[in-house]
């Protein structure tokens, strides 16, 4: 699996900063109230980064071992795609975060402190989130394995 690329997560907060500002103009012209994230969208978003580290954490402690130890590589992959769709789902939530926030600062009327923060909290949790899956998709790589290096022969060597 291919680590996560840092092109891929720049597009996807911009793209959930646009398509958030674009459906708060939209609501907002419209005449519907606007959407305000919950306090409990933050915590919960830095509550899932935690969990994501938590279940990486036993691979990484595993790899770096000075006795060799087994590890499971379905379980690394099934963590470290969690990692990776943590890290996806973080820079779309930042984004959105950021996109809120702006169209909440462009407004003409002042908008409501609390609202501004819950926006922040949003943006705060995605990015903590983000850096969770990054830190472990990081800790999910495994060494190559000592069998498969002995089965491959050399380049241009024939058997």
């Amino acid at each position: 699996m291919k680590r996560t690329s840092p092109a891929a997560l720049a597009l996807l907060v911009l793209g959930g900063g646009v398509v958030a500002f674009l459906a708060e103009l939209a609501i907002a012209a419209s005449g519907l109230p606007i959407i305000i994230p919950p306090i409990s969208l933050g915590v919960t978003l830095v509550a899932i980064g935690v969990v994501v580290v938590l279940l990486a954490w036993p691979i990484r402690r595993a790899v770096r071992a000075s006795v060799k130890v087994h590890i499971d590589p379905f379980r690394a992959m099934r963590v470290a795609v969690l990692a990776k769709a943590s890290a996806f789902s973080g820079a779309l939530f930042t984004g959105a975060g950021i996109g809120l926030l702006f169209y909440l600062l462009s407004r003409s009327v002042a908008p409501v402190s609390t609202s501004l923060w819950l926006a922040v909290a949003m943006a705060a949790g995605g990015l903590i989130l983000l850096i969770a899956g990054l830190v472990a998709e990081h800790f999910c790589v495994l060494p190559p394995d000592d069998r498969d290096s002995e089965t491959q022969q050399p380049h241009g060597s024939h058997a």
